[in-house]
C-alpha cells in the first residue's frame, strides 16, 4: 500500500465519512422495512425498495437536505470500497466483494441524487422496461435467466454469510452478541429477498412476460400475495430492519 493511501485510510475525515455512509445505508434499510411493514398490514402505494425508501425520505421535513447527506455518505462508501479493493484486500474473493459493494453504493448514491433534484422515476417500472427491451432480442431470455440465477446466487451467499457469521470479517475489534444477532438476521432476510427477486426474473423469462420481473418491491408484494403472506412479509420486514440496525453498529466497528 502506498504511503498516501495509508494516510488517507487512517485520517479522521475518511473514518468519519465511512461512518456517515454506513449510518445512511442503515437508515435506507430501516425505511424499506417500514414501507414493507405498511404493505404487510395494508395496501401501501409506496415502493418497497431502496428507491422507494429514498423517495419516502424526500417527503420528510428537510428531506432534500437529508437526501444529499445520504448521497454523500453512499459516495464515501464507494471510495471506501475502492480503497479496500486496491489497497486493503489480498484475497481475490474479498476484492470481488468490494467491487460489487462499490457498484451497489454508487447506484444507490446516484438514485439519491436523482431524487434530490426531482428526476428519480419508478425503480420497478424502469427494471421492467429494461427487461422488456432485453427480451426483444433472440438471446434476451437467456440473459434474463442468467441474471436471475446470479441474483439467486447472491441471495444464497447472503444467507450463508448470515448463518456462518462471515460478516464479522468486516468488523474490527470485539463486537457484542446483539450486533452478531442483528447481522445474522439481517443478512438472512436480505438473502431471502434476493432469492425471490432472482426467481421472479427467471419466471419472467420462462413465461416471456416482463411484467413478472421486478426488484425488491415486486418480490415483497409477491410474498404478500402468498398464504399467510402478511405474516411472512412482517417477518421479512423485521429482518430488513435488523440489517439497518446492524449497519449502525457496523459504522462504529468497520474494518477500514
Amino acid at each position: 500500500m502506498t504511503t498516501t493511501a495509508q494516510e488517507v485510510r487512517h485520517s479522521p475525515p475518511y473514518r468519519l465519512a465511512v461512518t456517515l455512509g454506513l449510518v445512511a445505508y442503515g437508515v435506507v434499510h430501516l425505511l424499506i422495512a417500514w414501507i414493507a411493514l405498511q404493505l404487510a398490514f395494508g395496501n401501501s402505494s409506496q415502493e418497497a425498495s431502496q428507491q422507494g425508501a429514498l423517495r419516502d425520505l424526500a417527503g420528510k421535513p428537510l428531506g432534500g437536505v437529508l437526501l444529499w447527506v445520504v448521497a454523500i455518505g453512499l459516495f464515501a462508501l464507494v471510495v471506501w470500497q475502492v480503497m479496500q479493493l486496491f489497497w486493503g484486500h489480498l484475497d481475490l474473493h474479498k476484492k470481488v466483494s468490494s467491487a460489487g459493494r462499490a457498484i451497489v453504493y454508487l447506484a444507490l448514491g446516484l438514485s439519491a441524487v436523482k431524487i434530490a433534484v426531482g428526476s428519480g422515476g419508478s425503480g420497478t417500472g424502469q427494471q421492467r422496461s429494461v427487461t422488456a427491451r432485453v427480451m426483444e432480442h433472440g438471446w434476451g431470455r437467456a440473459v434474463i435467466v442468467a441474471a436471475g440465477v446470479a441474483i439467486v446466487a447472491i441471495g444464497c451467499y447472503h444467507v450463508y454469510k448470515g448463518i456462518k457469521k462471515k460478516f464479522t470479517e468486516d468488523l474490527a475489534g470485539g463486537v457484542s452478541d446483539l450486533t452478531v444477532l442483528l447481522g445474522r438476521i439481517g443478512y438472512g432476510a436480505k438473502g431471502i429477498a434476493y432469492v425471490v427477486v432472482g426467481v421472479l426474473f427467471g419466471w419472467a423469462a420462462i413465461a416471456y412476460d416482463p411484467q413478472k420481473a421486478g426488484g425488491l418491491d415486486t418480490a415483497l408484494r409477491t410474498i404478500k400475495e402468498q398464504p399467510a403472506g402478511s405474516v411472512l412479509l412482517t417477518v421479512l420486514a423485521v429482518g430488513i430492519a435488523a440489517f439497518g440496525a446492524y449497519c449502525f453498529s457496523w459504522s462504529r466497528n468497520a474494518r477500514r
